[in-house]
């Protein structure tokens, strides 16, 4: 295992430790400048992974979603750094499921190094990257299990989506790749764990015409290419991590390599967010 991702995994676990003593506890909820909740939680787990990955690598920039009104200018330099999410899926944290994580990934030269997804509540923890394998780890940390994407459907095909967001765009996609597969079981679920479940095997798709934010994608991402799984924009090329001002990501799709519908979705995607 690459020994920095291993530094991170130990971090990403004590973030989660942060976070539990918040969760289910009535914890006030604070609304940021751009409307999206956060908490104390939120904090406290950036504090630890902010702290702990400059102790790890003190070379490698932090960009963390609770502290990134960093100048373009400054992030325009930094060829390696790190992308974090202290806490994703705030909504379902504050509404007391167990479907948030904490997300961790290096990226390098616009792509994902790595990434590191850690799930508080029950204390397994999913990491990879597209040339390292991916892998889950169980509560105590003890085994480390190979995961790796299904490329064909179990009997119907299932569909992972946002359990709070969604775009008119997204359904036009997925009646279009209904007509191609076969009828669609839409499996809902919080966070980054959407791409885990793809990553182990336990749906086939992961179309997002909706809005996330570079933190939201990264590290789960790594696992996913880990896992021999891709993440395009609607053209069809890689989601990359480049310089810009704003975090937003494009629209995308998180897919096993190699299917044979991988070009009707982007073909179906190019044409749900083309039309009026």
């Amino acid at each position: 295992m690459n020994e920095l991702m291993q530094g991170v995994i130990a971090l990403v676990r004590q973030a989660g430790e942060a976070i539990l003593p918040f969760w289910r506890s009535g914890t006030e909820v604070i609304e940021k400048a751009d409307a999206s909740p956060v908490t104390a939680a939120d904090y406290a787990a950036h504090r630890v992974l902010a702290d702990g990955l400059k102790a790890l690598a003190p070379e490698i920039p932090v960009l963390s979603e609770e502290d990134c009104d960093i100048p373009l200018a400054t992030r325009a330099g930094w060829t390696r750094w790190w992308l974090v999410d202290p806490l994703d899926g705030t909504k379902e944290f504050i509404a007391g499921t167990d479907e948030f994580t904490v997300n961790v990934a290096l990226i390098e030269n616009d792509r994902v190094v790595f990434g590191v997804v850690g799930v508080p509540v029950s204390g397994r923890c999913f990491f990879g990257g597209a040339a390292l394998g991916a892998w889950s780890q169980d509560a105590k940390g003890l085994q480390d299990v190979p995961i790796q994407v299904r490329t064909a459907p179990r009997t119907t095909f299932e569909v992972v989506a946002s359990r709070r967001h969604g775009s008119a765009e997204q359904a036009r996609l997925l009646d279009a790749l209904a007509a191609e597969v076969g009828p669609l079981d839409r499996v809902n679920v919080g966070s980054s764990l959407k791409f885990c479940l793809l990553a182990e095997g336990e749906a086939d798709c992961y179309p997002r015409l909706a809005p996330t934010s570079q933190w939201d994608t990264a590290a789960a991402q790594g696992v996913l290419e880990g896992a021999g799984g891709e993440v395009l924009d609607v053209e069809g090329s890689p989601l990359a991590y480049a310089m810009r001002e704003s975090y937003l990501n494009p629209y995308f799709l998180a897919l096993p390599k190699g299917v044979s519908w991988r070009t009707a979705l982007i073909q179906a995607a190019g044409a749900s967010v083309r039309r009026p």
